[in-house]
């Protein structure tokens, strides 16, 4: 992409009514514009990065054998009323009438929705295990949306529905996820903890919230401090084998970890004194098991072996793709910008003409901007009339993780400057040599 005809309404000041780095940034780097009070306008750069969490959760989710669905926003209050939620749920839940006066609503969630497709089409046991998921808006009427995309009232959202004959079988489906989630994150470039967290309106004992640590987050949360040293990497998982993804599942959570709704004193003053860690953190996605509480009230059950008909045992499991933005943002920024992990960046590189106009600098950025492009790295190049700092200053902004320096000075030389946006470290070399360390870099996102 050319600068000069892309769309990003970058602003020099900070926003005044924003009260977070994330919204702060995400403003100031032309990602979004508030549309009304907590719902936003997703332009170009942010809309790409959208996109692109949601291709990682996609890939993943599908790796551990699910299946992506898709439903619709608004929702028949009459299957809310099946389940008994629609009076509890509160004033969150936005209500509305069609013109025929049916009650309907904007979906906060889908356990309803998916329940009723499931029942319509599943009979036997033979037909299980399943689990649909989609990703889709979501609305939830906040007293007090803050903090841009982190807290508002639409929000873009994973949620997955598994559908098991019993309970050990549900609990596969719930270490499942919590194995799969585990990898989308590090994909991400985040660290993000499973947490023994509160259900909430979702209902159900298990549950696991994932939270990134951050200073404005939240929550509350209470850790040792050696659950940061675990990392997936580039470990195979088989996510059929039952022992594997609950091994994974115990070593993530013998640590002790908790938010403040199920922090229990007794057990964290277990843990070694210098390896307890007070911090705070913001919720990425959350896995819950609530067995047979919406099967038995809205009558999904299945023919088991024994010829029984039974309802199936269910769980629920979400991942905040909007919400995302936010947290990497607040775990990944300095006080010129963003700095984008490389597998979430909008754009591989960014290359910089130090003198637009120059024969030689706009020959030498044109063959880089091609070559880059047509090895898959995206790069963004600045080929405005603009003086070397703003350009410098608007790469640093937008929070491109390398920077191609290119000036007459440096190609009499024949060399470039590679800049690392994390290290702020900067190397001069070949054209040829950025650009296959770059594709190496990338090679291993």
């Amino acid at each position: 992409m050319r600068m000069s005809r892309y769309f990003l309404p970058t602003l020099k000041e900070n926003p005044t009514d924003a009260q977070i780095v994330s919204h702060r940034l995400m403003l100031r780097a032309g990602m979004i514009k508030q549309a009304s009070s907590g719902i936003y306008s997703w332009l170009p750069m942010g809309f790409k990065i959208l996109r692109k969490l949601e291709n990682i959760v996609h890939e993943e989710q599908q790796r551990a054998g699910h299946n992506p669905i898709l439903m619709p926003t608004l929702q028949s209050a009459d299957l809310w009323r099946e389940s008994g939620r629609y009076d509890d749920y509160g004033e969150e839940m936005l209500r509305i009438s069609d013109r025929h006066g049916h009650d309907m609503l904007y979906g906060p969630t889908n356990e309803e929705q998916v329940t009723d497709i499931f029942r319509s089409h599943v009979r036997s046991y033979k037909d299980l295990p399943q689990t649909l998921y989609q990703i889709q808006w979501k609305f939830r009427d906040e007293r007090r949306p803050r903090f841009g995309v982190m807290r508002g009232r639409e929000f873009f959202m994973k949620d997955g529905y598994n559908f098991d004959i019993d309970k050990e079988s549900a609990m596969h489906a719930y270490n499942r996820h919590l194995v799969s989630y585990l990898r989308t994150y590090e994909r991400m470039g985040l660290k993000a903890i499973p947490m023994r967290a509160d259900s909430g309106p979702i209902g159900g004992d298990d549950t696991h919230e994932f939270l990134v640590l951050a200073d404005t987050g939240e929550s509350e949360v209470f850790y040792d401090t050696n659950i940061l040293d675990l990392t997936l990497g580039d470990r195979e998982v088989d996510y059929d084998n039952w022992d594997q993804c609950a091994d994974i599942m115990k070593e993530w959570t013998t640590p002790y970890a908790r938010t403040d709704e199920t922090h229990d004193e007794a057990l964290f003053n277990e843990v070694p004194e210098e390896r307890r860690k007070v911090s705070r953190g913001i919720e990425v996605g959350q896995i819950f098991y609530f067995g047979t509480k919406y099967s038995e009230a809205m009558n999904a059950k299945v023919v088991n072996s024994d010829g029984k008909e039974v309802p199936v045992h269910m769980g629920s499991h979400g991942i905040g793709v909007s919400r995302l933005i936010g947290a990497i943002i607040e775990a990944s920024h300095d006080d010129k910008g963003i700095i984008w992990p490389e597998g979430v960046t909008p754009f591989g590189v960014g290359i910089v003409n130090l003198k637009q106009g120059d024969d030689e600098a706009d020959a030498a950025c044109e063959a880089l901007y091609k070559s880059a492009t047509a090895l898959g790295i995206d790069p963004i190049y600045d080929d405005r009339n603009e003086r070397a700092g703003g350009k410098f200053a608007t790469m640093d902004l937008i929070g491109m993780p390398w920077r191609i320096t290119v000036g007459p000075r440096g190609l009499k030389n024949g060399v470039v400057e590679l800049t690392s946006r994390k290290s702020g470290e900067s190397e001069e070399m070949t054209p040829e040599m950025a650009l296959e360390k770059l594709t190496q870099i990338y090679a291993s996102v």
